[in-house]
């Protein structure tokens, strides 16, 4: 079998976060560190001459990718993580010719069934619909959120016993607006799906129209910071990571209509007794908890003040 390096390189500083993300993909990790080589030391002289000169403030964190998984889905999931938490580092695949990278990454991407009813279908896939499917039409780009992950899958999944007709939904953090379509498919009234990254909003907004989606209006924010709230959302999902949900834990209530739902993914199974904590103390009652391959994805209802 072959073998990809994911390398990712960044500040010191930055060190624990960028380990821990990357230990989300692979728990096996490589880090390259010399900041704490002593020049002095005795056997200095015996160190190559590459580590005794390179730049001691940065680090490198490494993963080995095998053939039969997902390079694409994998780097588009560190761009997202990593952009949310505001790290600034430099993801690289060592070992792939660019070229071949180029279109190699759709072999990957099939029809997949990510609930009862909800069916991605890449864009150059042909697909028979059976009876009661709903089929999503997706290309990847450079977003994160094709249904292969997990964690889409868990909120796909929830979406279908919660969205309803005569939602106003907001999905944040929205990536490929995978979510905000899925939520428009099964009959809610308008969607507004936002994110950091301009390319982001971008391959939305063609993914949404791409389905023929027309009540899906994107959008760039930083997560809630430019997010109108006048006018409250019946129902949000947030497919991010732990630390960011909590974060915006005591914040995404002025957001939401009494007795909304709100649905959270992107969570470890390590990290969901602190998702739950801390959305308990922030005036939300849990309605569901779903897992698959590590991960926990929640329903929360808004407690009435």
């Amino acid at each position: 079998m072959e073998w990809t390096q994911l390398k990712v390189s960044g500040h010191l500083n930055d060190r624990d976060t960028i380990c821990a993300v990357m230990m989300i993909l692979d728990n096996q990790i490589v880090i390259e560190d010399y900041s704490d080589i002593d020049m002095g030391t005795v056997y200095a002289d015996l160190i190559d001459e590459s580590i005794l000169n390179c730049d001691k403030t940065r680090i490198a964190v490494s993963i080995y990718v095998p053939e039969d998984k997902s390079l694409a889905e994998y780097v588009s999931f560190l761009r997202d993580r990593f952009r949310e938490l505001g790290v600034t580092c430099n993801i690289e695949l060592v070992g792939v010719d660019e070229e071949a990278w180029s279109t190699a990454w759709r072999k990957y991407y099939h029809p997949t069934k990510i609930g009862e009813k909800l069916v991605v279908v890449p864009l150059w896939e042909a697909y028979n619909a059976q009876d009661g499917e709903i089929l999503v039409h997706m290309d990847p780009g450079m977003a994160f959120g094709t249904g292969t992950h997990e964690t889409t899958r868990l909120c796909a999944c929830l979406l279908e016993k919660y969205a309803k007709p005569g939602d106003r939904m907001l999905d944040v953090g929205t990536g490929s607006g995978i979510l905000a379509i899925c939520a428009s498919l099964l009959g809610v009234d308008e969607g507004y799906a936002y994110d950091i990254d301009p390319v982001a909003v971008r391959v939305a907004e063609e993914n949404i129209a791409e389905n023929r989606v027309t009540n899906v209006t994107c959008g760039v924010s930083d997560l809630l910071r430019d997010i109108d709230s006048s006018r409250p959302y019946t129902l949000c999902t947030a497919n991010i990571v732990a630390d960011i949900i909590i974060r915006m834990a005591p914040d995404i209530g002025a957001y939401l209509t009494e007795d909304a739902v709100y649905i959270t993914s992107g969570i470890i199974n390590e990290r969901a007794d602190d998702v739950l904590q801390s959305m308990l103390a922030n005036g939300f009652a849990p309605l569901d908890e779903v897992h698959e391959g590590g991960w926990t994805a929640f329903a929360f209802k808004k407690a009435h003040a």
